[in-house]
C-alpha cells in the first residue's frame, strides 16, 4: 500500500494554479507552499519550475507521509522533504526567511479572521525584497457570497466552526496592502480568487 493521496479538489485546482505560476512565479530562489496537502500539487510545481527550490508544508503531520510518497513517484531534485509548518503561529518568518515566494491554496476560509492576519503578516515578513505571495481561493465581495455553492459551502464551514469561513475580498487585500504591498486580483475558475503580492 502507498501512503500518496489525492484530494479531488486540488485535482481540480491544480491547472489554473499551474499557469497562474506561469505567470507570476520568479524564475529562482526559494519557494514556500503552505498547507500542502495531500502533496500532489507541489510536485507538478517543481517540475515545472526547476530554477526554484520549493519546501512543502502542512499544518498536521498526519500529512507528510502523502506529501513523501508523491514525492517519491515524482522525484524533482529541487524539491526539499516536507517539514510541519503551523502558518497561524507567530514568529514562522523568522524560520523561513527570504522566500522569492509563498504559495497558499484554499487556506484563508479554513482558519479563523486572526489566524488569518497572522498567516498574512507572517508571510510578509518571510518574503524576500520583490518577493511574490499568491493566495488562491474563495472570497466574500462586499461580504457576501457570490454563488449558491459558495453561500453553502460558506454556511457549513460556520455552522462547524463558527470562527471559520471566507473572508471578505476587501480585508484580506487590506491586510496586504496595509504592510506596502503591491496587489492585484486576478479571477480563477469555480467563482475562485487569486491575490496577487508583491513586496517592494
Amino acid at each position: 500500500m502507498t501512503n500518496r493521496r489525492t484530494a479531488p479538489a486540488a485535482e481540480r485546482n491544480l491547472a489554473p494554479i499551474m499557469h497562474a505560476l506561469g505567470r507570476h512565479a520568479p524564475t529562482t530562489g526559494r519557494a514556500l507552499e503552505i498547507a500542502s496537502g495531500s502533496g500532489q500539487q507541489i510536485v507538478h510545481f517543481a517540475a515545472a519550475h526547476p530554477g526554484l527550490t520549493w519546501q512543502a508544508s502542512d499544518l498536521d503531520p498526519e500529512n507528510l507521509p502523502s506529501i513523501t510518497a508523491w514525492a517519491q513517484f515524482a522525484p524533482a531534485p529541487n524539491l526539499l522533504p516536507p517539514v510541519v509548518l503551523n502558518a497561524a503561529q507567530q514568529g514562522w518568518s523568522k524560520i523561513h526567511t527570504d522566500l522569492s515566494l509563498i504559495l497558499m491554496v484554499n487556506v484563508l476560509h479554513l482558519v479563523s479572521a486572526p489566524a488569518a492576519q497572522t498567516i498574512l503578516r507572517e508571510s510578509l515578513q518571510a518574503l524576500a525584497t520583490r518577493g511574490t505571495l499568491l493566495v488562491y481561493g474563495p472570497f466574500l465581495r462586499d461580504d457576501r457570497t457570490t454563488s449558491a455553492g459558495d453561500a453553502q459551502f460558506d454556511a457549513d464551514l460556520r455552522a462547524r466552526d463558527p470562527s471559520v469561513g471566507y473572508k471578505d475580498l476587501h480585508w484580506v487585500t487590506t491586510q496586504l496592502t496595509a504592510n506596502g504591498l503591491t496587489c492585484q486580483t486576478e479571477a480563477m475558475p469555480a467563482n475562485n480568487l487569486l491575490l496577487v503580492a508583491q513586496k517592494p
